[in-house]
């Protein structure tokens, strides 16, 4: 009888968390569309206005009109068959997010083993790091003609970019946060008779993740625009290729209109890195940034 009266009392505190479960995603999905439908209003306004050449800066209704009649410009020079614009358009998405996941997936898994050895045997960590730590600075745009000469123009010149990227600064936040960890709770470990290789994957590696998931989605941005210009210079297909081919023909309605998919993208892509942090690092609470 009393279990009975636990779950309806239960109940109304569930439905309540959903309630404001729904209430926050409404309130959010409201301001991105004000907030994005003032940018389209102005962008729309000015070129009306005629302040603007709309050869070079054509309004948003033009270019996203355009989707299905960039056939002709796209199909020839990304490998893709004369099948319609949208499925050319989608295959480039397609493209550019295989490269992307596999340089995140590498650099993460390599970085967290890279910075978890160098803290776990020092001597490791003292010939390693120096060197991690003087790569670091440079950005992943540079590491591009290293790429293209190294691997040739194709999906792994584009993924070593991606993961140069995010692999020597992520590695250089596990060794920061691998040291931050509360030394009771390895202490506290210990005692009870953990080895050091269970401190290390019981208590450290489980303290350090929500720091590097939230570094590694801060990364992503880096890593997204990185692969995004290997494209444009080492790669024929994907979203960063689109761009270029409508440099080349000084087509400012593809320029743009794959400008901004890879907008739209990149922005879904993040939505999506949150709701997989809170979704799996719950006891940390939803992420504010």
């Amino acid at each position: 009888m009393q279990l009975k009266s636990s779950i309806r009392l239960a109940k109304p505190r569930v439905s309540k968390t959903r309630s404001r479960w729904w209430q926050t995603v409404a309130t959010s999905a409201m301001w991105w569309c004000l907030s994005l439908g003032l940018f389209i209003g102005i962008w729309e306004l000015v070129t009306l206005l005629g302040w603007v050449n709309t050869l070079i800066l054509p309004p948003p209704h033009e270019f996203i009109a355009e989707i299905g009649n960039q056939e002709q410009f796209l199909a020839p020079r990304i490998g893709v068959e004369r099948t319609g614009g949208n499925f050319v358009l989608l295959t480039a998405i397609v493209a550019t997010l295989k490269r992307v996941v596999a340089g995140l997936v590498l650099g993460f898994i390599a970085a967290i083993g890279v910075g978890g050895l160098a803290c776990y045997f020092k001597i490791f960590g003292k010939l390693t790091l120096p060197v991690i730590t003087l790569l670091a600075p440079i950005a992943p745009i540079a590491w591009i003609p290293f790429a293209i000469m190294a691997f040739g123009i194709g999906d792994n010149a584009a993924i070593f970019v991606v993961f140069i990227g995010i692999f020597f600064l992520l590695t250089l936040a596990t060794v920061n946060a691998i040291n931050n960890v509360n030394q009771l709770y390895i202490n506290t470990a210990r005692v009870l008779g953990a080895s050091r290789r269970q401190v290390m994957f019981k208590v450290i590696l489980p303290a350090v993740i929500p720091d590097l998931f939230f570094i590694l989605r801060i990364n992503f941005f880096a890593a997204w625009m990185a692969v995004l210009a290997a494209e444009m210079v080492g790669v024929n297909t994907g979203l960063g290729a689109i761009v270029m081919v409508g440099r080349q023909m000084f087509n400012a309605k593809l320029m743009f209109l794959g400008m901004a998919v890879i907008g739209v993208v990149g922005y879904l892509l993040d939505v999506g890195f949150r709701q997989v942090q809170q979704r799996v690092l719950w006891w940390k609470g939803s992420a504010q940034i």
